[in-house]
């Protein structure tokens, strides 16, 4: 197996357990509870071109935030649309590197799971592409990433060992 296919591989699975570690906020388990009302649709964005650069490196990003960007309801949160994904590109690579715990609000909803760190399994240049795609795709405008700026995060960070929070984020100079 190509080296690149491997880490991959290992990317995709690693994400697939933080994916299935889901919520940290368990529902009530009577079973008198209503059960929770579902989510309004949300319109769908628009889809990136079959093939667009960044769309396999994407493919680790994907089981958790969707084909379409729009997360999983209650879950994980939507890329499209994203404040961190459209915002600042230190704290959406910092975030890609080491990962993101606790409540996060997007869109005005929050979330309470774990997103997996993929610092350790994907390249300067595997990021840059995905993050690339996240932030050209279902209408985010995001600025370009370079892999050298994935490089400078990824030593400015280094010494990090634990996924970033919220408030890590905002404290981040």
């Amino acid at each position: 197996m190509a080296p690149h296919v491997r880490v991959t591989s290992v990317a995709l699975i690693a994400a697939l357990a933080a994916c299935a570690g889901g919520s940290k906020e368990q529902p009530a388990s009577s079973s008198n509870a209503a059960a929770p009302a579902a989510a309004p649709a949300a319109a769908p964005a628009a889809a990136p071109a079959a093939g667009a650069p960044g769309e396999q490196q994407y493919a680790v990003c994907q089981a958790c935030h969707q084909a379409t960007g729009m997360g999983l309801p209650g879950t994980f949160p939507p890329l499209a649309g994203s404040e961190y994904v459209n915002g600042t590109p230190e704290k959406h690579i910092a975030i890609v590197l080491h990962g993101l715990t606790g409540p996060v609000t997007v869109k005005g909803q929050t979330f309470n799971s774990l997103m997996a760190p993929l610092g350790a399994t994907m390249s300067d240049a595997d990021i840059a592409a995905a993050i690339n795609y996240e932030r050209s795709s279902w209408g985010n405008n995001g600025v370009h990433v370079t892999p050298e700026q994935v490089a400078a995060v990824r030593a400015k960070t280094a010494s990090r060992t634990t996924p970033w929070t919220v408030a890590d984020l905002n404290a981040m100079k």
